[in-house]
C-alpha cells in the first residue's frame, strides 16, 4: 500500500485500500465527518431502500486506538443500517450481510480527513456552519490553505473566509447552522474579544434582524475604526501602538479597531498642540479647536487679514504670459510649471511682519486626519491696536455694529444644532414605522397641497448620518432599503407590479411608511413635524445619547460646569464640583458622558432614581 496521502501535490496515482466487511457495533460517527446531523425523513427513507436491495456503496472509515472505525464519509447510510435493525431486531439472523458494514479504511488520519471532505462536497454543498468546522478539523490535522483548497474544488480566498470564522465560540456556529443568525452576523462576532459578553449578544439577537454594523456596535461600543476616524488617522497607527494602545483587527471589514478612548484623545491633543506650537513661533496667536471645522460664529467678531499682493517686474511679467500660454495648451514641462507657479507666488504675495503681529489662526484636523487652518484673523482685542499700527484699515478699521456685538451668543454651533435636529427627525423617523395609516395621511395631505398629479412627488429615502455615529441608534428599519428583496421576488414575474400587490397590504403600508418616514425631516416652521412628533410620542433620546464626541466636547467649558451642577445638584462651594470645574474640558466632556453612562460614576455623584430620570430624558434647550 502507497504511504503517499491525497495532501501531497507531487501524487500521480493512489492505491485503493481495500474494502473490510467490520461489524456494525464497532462503527461510529467521526468527528472528522463534517455532517454531524441528518434529516430524520432522508434517513427513514434510505433505510427502507437499504432493507430491499442492501448497501450498494461501502462505507469510509479509520480505525482509532482501540480498534473501532470513526465513519469520515457515509454517515448517512451507517444511520440508515442502524435504523433497519431499531425496527426489527430479528434481521440480525436473517441479513448477516447488514450486519457487517462494508468498510473502506484510509491508511492514515490525514487521508481520511481528506476523504470526509471529497464525499461531502461532491454530494451536496456544505452548509456554511459545517465548512467552517470541517476546514479548521483539516488544517488541527496538518493541511494548509492550498491543500484544503484543491480538496474541495474552491478558492484558497473562500477558504481562508470560512477559517476566520473557525475561532468564533460553537454556540456562534451552532446560531448560524439553525438559521437563527445570517453569516454576516456571525462575522461580526470575530471582533467580539469577550466570549460572556458574545454569547449575551447572540441570545438578544437570536431571529431577529440586525445590521451588522449595529452588532459591531453593540459587540464593541468603545472600538474605534481607524481607517474612518480623524483622530486616528492624525496620530497614526504606530504612534498609538507605541504608546501602549490596544489594537485588532476586522477581519471582514479590512479594518483596524483600537480600544483605548483616552490614549487616543490624548495622543490626539498633544499633536495637535505640538503642531500649534510650531505654529505660533510666526504667529500672535493659534487656537486649536476639538471640532473638524471653525464653529459658525466663531469668528463673527474677528477681522480677517489678506495677504499683502507683490508686483512683477515687465521680464517676469511677459514670462509669466508666456508660461500661462503654455500651461492653457497642456504643453507646458515640469521645469516651466515650477517657474509659473514662482512666479504666481510673487504676484499672491505674502503676509507681513506686521500682520503676523497682531494676527492668529484657528487649527483644527479635518474628517480626512488632515490639519485645517482658517485665519488668519485679528481678535477684537487686539483690534484697535491693530489699526493704529496700520495692519487694519477701510473697512476693516471701521467699528463694528453695536446690536451685533451686544447680541448674545448661542452656546450651539451650528454644526451641533444640525446635528440635534438631525437626531430628533431620527427619532420621529423610527416612530413613524409603526404608524403607516398616520404615514399614508401625510403622504395625502402633500398631494393635497400640490399642483399636479400623484406620481409627481418626489420623497428623501436617504437615512440620517449625523458627523459622528457615536451615541447614534436609530431603529434597525431605517438603515434598510425601502426596495430590499423586491428584486429577488418579483424578477421572474410575468407581471412584477401584480407580485406586488400579492403581497398585501401589510408589505405595501411597510414600504410606503419606510419611504415616507425618511422623507420627513426637522422644521421649527412647519408645525406638522411637531405635530407628528406628538402623535407617535417620539424623543430624540430614543435614538440619541449624549456622549464627550457628538455633544460635550462641542459645547463651552462654561457650559459643561452649568449642566453638570443642574443634573446633579451637587454643592458648587463642594470639593468634588470644584475638582470638577478645574480640569481641563477634554476631561470635564468625558466626565459628562459617564454622568449619562455609567451606573457607577452616577454613583459617586449620588444621582438617585429621581435625578436620572432626569439625565435619561435631558436633550439640550435648542429644541
Amino acid at each position: 500500500m502507497s504511504n503517499v496521502t491525497p495532501f501531497t501535490r507531487e501524487t500521480r496515482t493512489i492505491d485503493t485500500p481495500a474494502v473490510e466487511s467490520i461489524p456494525l457495533a464497532d462503527l461510529y460517527l467521526s468527528d472528522m465527518n463534517p455532517r454531524q446531523e441528518a434529516d430524520p425523513e432522508g434517513i427513514a427513507l434510505l433505510a427502507d431502500s437499504i432493507a430491499m436491495i442492501g448497501l450498494i456503496q461501502p462505507i469510509a472509515g479509520v480505525r482509532d486506538e482501540i480498534g473501532k472505525i470513526g465513519i469520515v464519509a457515509g454517515g448517512r447510510r451507517w444511520r440508515a443500517i442502524k435504523l433497519v435493525f431499531e425496527r426489527d431486531p430479528a434481521l440480525a439472523d436473517i441479513r448477516p450481510d447488514l450486519a457487517r458494514v462494508p468498510v473502506r479504511l484510509a491508511p492514515d488520519e490525514a487521508t481520511a480527513r481528506a476523504w470526509a471532505a471529497v464525499e461531502n462536497t461532491a454530494r451536496e454543498d456544505l452548509h456554511p456552519a459545517d465548512e467552517i468546522r470541517a476546514f479548521d478539523r483539516m488544517r488541527e490535522g496538518g493541511a494548509d490553505v492550498p491543500t484544503i483548497a484543491r480538496t474541495f474544488g474552491i478558492t484558497e480566498a473562500h477558504v481562508y473566509r470560512r477559517l476566520a470564522l473557525a475561532a468564533l465560540p460553537a454556540p456562534v456556529l451552532d446560531a448560524l447552522k439553525a438559521g437563527e443568525i445570517t453569516l454576516g452576523a456571525a462575522k461580526a462576532f470575530t471582533i467580539a474579544d469577550d466570549e460572556a459578553l458574545a454569547l449575551s449578544v447572540l441570545d438578544r439577537i437570536r431571529g431577529n434582524e440586525v445590521s451588522e454594523h449595529r452588532l459591531k456596535q453593540i459587540l464593541q461600543p468603545e472600538a474605534i475604526n481607524a481607517g474612518s476616524d480623524r483622530r486616528a488617522r492624525f496620530v497614526g497607527i504606530d504612534a498609538y501602538r507605541a504608546a501602549g494602545g490596544r489594537i485588532s483587527a476586522d477581519l471582514f471589514a479590512d479594518a483596524t479597531l483600537l480600544h483605548d478612548t483616552d490614549l487616543l484623545d490624548r495622543l490626539f491633543a498633544e499633536k495637535l498642540e505640538a503642531e500649534a506650537d510650531v505654529k505660533e513661533a510666526e504667529w500672535a496667536w493659534i487656537v486649536t479647536l476639538a471640532e473638524s471645522y471653525v464653529p459658525y460664529g466663531t469668528v463673527e467678531k474677528m477681522a480677517r487679514l489678506y495677504r499683502v499682493e507683490g508686483d512683477l517686474t515687465e521680464e517676469q511679467a511677459e514670462r509669466y504670459d508666456e508660461l500661462a500660454e503654455l500651461a492653457e495648451a497642456e504643453v507646458l514641462d515640469e521645469d516651466g510649471q515650477a517657474e509659473l507657479e514662482a512666479l504666481q507666488a510673487i504676484l499672491d504675495g505674502d503676509f507681513t511682519d506686521e500682520q503676523r503681529r497682531f494676527g492668529g489662526w484657528f487649527m483644527c484636523v479635518a474628517q480626512d486626519g488632515q490639519i485645517r487652518m482658517d485665519g488668519p484673523y485679528v481678535r477684537p482685542e487686539d483690534r484697535t491696536a491693530a489699526i493704529e499700527a496700520g495692519v487694519l484699515t477701510g473697512h476693516a478699521a471701521q467699528p463694528i455694529e453695536s446690536g451685533k456685538e451686544d447680541a448674545p451668543k448661542s452656546p450651539y454651533s451650528g454644526a451641533l444644532v444640525a446635528d440635534l435636529q438631525a437626531m430628533r427627525s431620527a427619532a420621529v423617523q423610527g416612530a413613524m414605522l409603526d404608524k403607516p395609516e398616520l404615514a399614508l395621511d401625510l403622504l395625502a395631505y402633500t398631494f393635497a397641497q400640490a399642483w399636479g398629479g400623484p406620481l409627481a412627488v418626489r420623497t428623501d429615502e436617504t437615512p440620517i448620518k449625523p458627523a459622528t455615529e457615536t451615541g447614534f441608534a436609530p431603529d434597525p428599519r431605517l438603515l434598510g432599503g425601502a426596495h430590499e428583496g423586491e428584486g429577488e421576488d418579483t424578477a421572474s414575474e410575468a407581471d412584477p407590479f401584480d407580485a406586488f400587490r400579492a403581497k398585501g397590504k401589510k408589505h405595501r403600508n411597510a414600504v410606503l411608511a419606510l419611504i415616507l418616514a425618511r422623507s420627513l425631516k426637522y422644521s421649527d416652521r412647519d408645525p406638522i413635524f411637531a405635530r407628528v412628533e406628538a402623535e407617535t410620542k417620539a424623543h430624540v433620546r430614543q435614538v440619541w445619547t449624549p456622549t464627550a464626541e457628538n455633544f460635550f466636547s462641542r459645547v463651552s467649558a462654561g457650559y459643561l460646569d452649568a449642566l453638570h451642577l443642574d443634573l446633579t445638584g451637587c454643592n458648587p462651594q463642594g470639593n468634588g464640583f470644584k475638582a470638577f470645574k478645574s480640569q481641563k474640558k477634554r476631561e470635564k466632556a468625558a466626565g459628562m458622558e459617564r454622568l449619562f453612562t455609567d451606573a457607577d460614576y452616577q454613583a459617586a455623584w449620588k444621582i438617585d432614581a429621581e435625578k436620572k430620570a432626569r439625565i435619561n430624558a435631558w436633550v439640550p434647550d435648542c429644541f
